[in-house]
């Protein structure tokens, strides 16, 4: 599935997608689901997994200054405190949905 439009409006990312859903998507659920290897972690071949220490997150970190595309396949959003390497896949996006899509098919 891919996404016809991507847009803010006010809290949410707003997502609508080819097969006539629509995502809302809180910011802070978006930036708490990055991807990124500082966020998440990375794996070693042994299956040890290396991340950051937890740092408490200030409300700047959910604040959207701008949104790159990847590819044609994922976004790079940038947060208000400077972070912007987590990719965000469109499948990704897809299971990080909490249950508010709406079918407008």
């Amino acid at each position: 599935m891919r996404p016809l439009d991507i847009q803010q409006i006010g809290g949410e990312l707003a997502i609508k997608w080819d097969d006539g859903r629509e995502s809302f998507i809180p910011l802070e659920t978006l930036r708490r689901h990055c991807p990124c290897a500082g966020c998440k972690g990375e794996t070693d071949i042994m299956g040890n997994v290396y991340k950051n220490p937890e740092t408490k997150l200030v409300p700047d970190a959910f604040r959207l200054k701008e949104m790159a595309s990847v590819g044609s396949y994922a976004i790079q959003p940038v947060w208000g405190d400077g972070h912007a390497t987590g990719i965000f896949s469109f499948d990704y996006l897809r299971r990080i949905v909490p249950d508010n899509s709406t079918n407008l098919a």
